[in-house]
C-alpha cells in the first residue's frame, strides 16, 4: 500500500534580485508500507528539501504530494521526523521532550504517560526519564529524538542525516538497534525514508536506493535484494556501493555548460586536502576505485566529492565509472617540491578557472593593484545566490593565495597583487 507519493515536484529559491535557483526539477517517487527507502546524492542535490516537501513542511512550486491518496496541504500528521541536530529543549527532561508532541495534539494525560513510557522503553532510555539533555551523551540525545518521533505512532519515519552527528561506533550501534526493531516489527511505523550522504549506511539499511543529481532529480533507482544481516565486505554489498559511486561521478550536462564562465561554481576544497588526496592516490599507484579511496582517506561522500571535483576542474585527476586516476599533471604535482607545487598549481588555476584569471588581470590594471572584494561578489551574484558567491570567492582566495597569484586583506575585504613570496600560505 502506498503511504506517500510525489509527482513531478519542482522547487526553486529566489535570489536577492529575483533570479530563480532550482533545487528540485521534476522529482516523482512512491513510499510503500514495509520498506526502507534511502535518498542519496551530493551536497546541494536537494535531498533535505525533498524530505521537507514530502512531510508537508514546505510547499512545492509545482507538482503534488499525496498522503494515503489525499493531497498534502500542510504538515502530514502521519510522518515523524528525526534530524541531524538533536533539537532537544534543554529545560525539559527526557520524558517531557518525548511527551511534547502528544501534548500539542491534545492527547489525555494518562494516555500520554503510557505512550511515552512505551517509546522510552522501545528506544532503550529506561532509567533516564528525569535526565536533562546536558546529562546525556550524543547517542542518548539522538535516542530521545527517535523516541519523540515514534511516540506519535507515525505511518512513516523520516530520518534526515540522523546518524551523521554521532561518532562512528555510536552511529553503528544506533543504526543496528533501529534495524533490529524494524525487522522484529516492534516499531509502530510502517515505512522509513532515510536521507544520508553515507553510501554504506544506505546499502546496509535500505530496500531501495534513490540517487539524486543536481539540480534535484532522480538519476537512478537501485533495489537492494540483499538479506539481513548484511555483510559490508560481501561482493553484492560492495557492488552496490560502487554502482552508486559510479552514478555520482557523472557530470550533469548543465554543470559542464556552466564551466569556463566567471560565475562557475567552485567546490569547497582546501589546498592542503587536495594535495593530500593527490599524494595518497600516487602512493596507491595513481588509480583507485572511489570506495577504496574513501576508506583510505576516511572520508564520506560530502567530503570526498568536493576534493575530486576541484582536482578534476584543475585537470589533476580524471573521474570515470566510479574510479579516479591521476593525470600527468596530477602526478607531477603530487611528487613536486613545495615551491614547484605552487608553480604548477598557479598555472592550472589560471588556465582552468576564468575567475582567477579575471581577478589577476583586474589587479594588474587597478590603481595601486588593489580592488575591494565587493566588485567580484556583485558580479558573481548576477548568476549565483549571495551564499554561493561568497563561497566561490572564499575558495578562490585560498587557492589564489597558495598559488601566489594575489593576496587578501580580510580586515578590509581587499584583494591586491602581492610582492614575490608575500602570499605564501603554510600548509599543515
Amino acid at each position: 500500500m502506498r503511504i506517500l507519493e510525489a509527482a513531478n515536484l519542482k522547487k526553486a529559491f529566489k535570489g536577492p534580485k529575483g533570479q530563480a535557483h532550482p533545487v528540485l526539477n521534476g522529482v516523482s517517487l512512491v513510499l510503500r508500507e514495509g520498506e526502507i527507502v534511502a535518498l542519496l546524492g551530493r551536497s546541494g542535490s536537494g535531498k533535505s528539501t525533498l524530505l521537507r516537501i514530502l512531510a508537508g513542511l514546505i510547499p512545492p512550486d509545482e507538482g503534488e504530494v499525496r498522503y494515503r491518496g489525499h493531497p498534502v496541504r500542510g504538515p502530514v500528521p502521519g510522518v515523524g521526523m528525526v534530524f541531524q541536530s538533536f533539537a532537544l529543549f534543554p529545560w525539559l527532561t527526557v520524558f517531557e521532550n518525548v511527551e511534547l508532541g502528544l501534548e500539542a495534539r491534545g492527547v489525555p494525560k494518562a494516555e500520554r504517560r503510557r505512550r511515552v513510557q512505551e517509546a522510552i522503553a522501545l528506544i532503550g532510555l529506561e532509567g533516564f526519564e528525569t535526565a536533562y539533555s546536558k546529562e546525556l551523551s550524543g547517542g542518548m540525545r539522538q535516542r530521545v529524538g527517535f523516541a519523540r518521533a515514534l511516540v506519535t505512532q507515525p505511518d512513516a519515519l523520516f530520518l534526515d542525516e540522523a546518524f551523521s552527528a554521532l561518532d562512528v561506533l555510536t552511529a553503528e550501534t544506533l543504526r543496528n538497534d533501529l534495524l533490529d526493531l524494524w525487522l522484529e516489527g516492534a516499531m509502530p511505523t510502517k515505512a522509513i525514508l532515510l536521507v544520508t550522504h553515507n553510501i554504506e549506511e544506505a546499502v546496509y539499511l535500505a530496500d531501495r536506493l534513490l540517487v539524486l543529481g543536481s539540480p534535484g532529480r532522480i538519476l537512478t533507482e537501485h533495489p537492494v535484494a540483499l538479506p539481513h544481516p548484511r555483510d559490508p565486505e560481501s561482493e553484492g554489498f560492495r557492488s552496490l556501493v560502487e554502482a552508486v559511486y559510479e552514478v555520482l561521478t557523472q557530470r550533469p550536462e548543465e554543470e559542464a555548460k556552466a564551466e569556463r564562465t566567471l560565475a562557475q561554481k567552485l567546490p569547497s576544497a582546501s589546498v592542503s586536502a587536495m594535495l593530500g588526496l593527490l599524494e595518497t592516490l600516487d602512493r596507491m599507484g595513481g588509480r583507485a576505485d572511489l570506495p577504496e579511496l574513501a576508506e583510505e582517506l576516511a572520508l564520506e561522500v560530502d567530503d570526498l566529492f568536493p576534493l575530486l571535483d576541484a582536482l578534476e576542474l584543475l585537470d589533476f585527476v580524471r573521474l570515470a565509472a566510479g574510479d579516479v586516476e591521476l593525470t600527468e599533471h596530477g602526478r607531477a604535482l603530487a611528487r613536486a617540491e613545495a615551491g614547484r607545487k605552487r608553480e604548477i598549481f598557479a598555472g592550472h588555476l589560471l588556465r582552468h578557472i576564468p575567475l582567477a584569471e579575471h581577478i589577476r588581470r583586474s589587479l594588474d590594471l587597478a590603481p595601486g593593484h588593489r580592488l575591494g572584494e565587493e566588485r567580484f561578489l556583485e558580479a558573481l551574484t548576477l548568476h549565483l545566490t549571495p551564499e554561493e558567491a561568497r563561497q566561490v570567492l572564499d575558495t578562490l582566495i585560498e587557492w589564489g593565495r597558495y598559488a601566489e597569484l594575489f593576496a587578501y586583506d580580510d580586515q578590509a575585504g581587499v584583494l591586491y597583487r602581492p610582492e614575490p613570496g608575500q602570499t605564501h600560505v603554510r600548509l599543515p
